[in-house]
């Protein structure tokens, strides 16, 4: 499932959005050096010390698609090693995670990325249902089913689904700017803004 946002980096997307749409450094990413992730966004509501909604997740979630979770604590792992690669098995791109995983040797052995708060060993009960694919809240931003979630090392950013031509159009043609600029040309244009807003604010040095 290609969204139009492979290859479009965390940094040009948040230049675009600004700070609401970009996760707190909290979500980050589990394992090093993480690929870039770009997909419609399958979301999930777990309360605390449950887990449930994200197990049913992975198999309801398309091929392609990133799975973000709203968790109700930081006591108890949402996920381990077979719940990844079962998503990985089937196609999930990749977790984002307002809360905890455990296993991660295995989640790091098998290349599935996780972006998350941490690790905890102990798992979480399977007892609470809830719907799936609504609005939720992780790392800060809201996030709705199908709205374009885009994961590197950088950091987590979510374009809403209503607005994902427009902004995928302007980061790209910011990319293509930058792209065409040397650094002397950067620097220039860097110092003389600089410059300005020092004059225009009377520092003198």
């Amino acid at each position: 499932m290609t969204t139009g946002f492979e290859n479009v980096p965390t940094t040009a997307l948040a230049d675009v959005l600004g700070r609401a749409q970009v996760m707190d450094t909290g979500i980050r990413p589990l394992w090093q050096p993480v690929p870039s992730v770009a997909g419609p966004a399958f979301t999930v509501r777990c309360p605390p010390g449950d887990n449930l909604m994200l197990h049913a997740a992975i198999y309801r979630a398309e091929p392609g698609a990133v799975i973000v979770v709203e968790s109700g604590d930081l006591d108890y792992a949402l996920a381990g090693g077979n719940v990844c690669a079962v998503a990985q098995r089937r196609g999930v791109a990749a977790f984002v995670v307002d809360g905890l995983i455990r296993d991660l040797a295995e989640v790091r052995d098998n290349g599935f990325p996780v972006f998350a708060r941490g690790v905890i060993p102990i798992p979480g009960t399977k007892k609470a249902v809830a719907p799936l694919n609504g609005e939720v809240r992780c790392g800060g931003v809201t996030v709705n089913g199908g709205d374009i979630v885009v994961a590197d090392e950088e950091g987590v950013v979510v374009t809403p689904f209503a607005r994902r031509d427009e902004v995928v159009a302007a980061a790209r043609e910011k990319l293509a700017k930058e792209e065409a600029q040397t650094l002397d040309d950067w620097e220039a244009e860097h110092r003389a803004r600089i410059d300005k807003i020092l004059t225009d604010n009377n520092f003198e040095g």
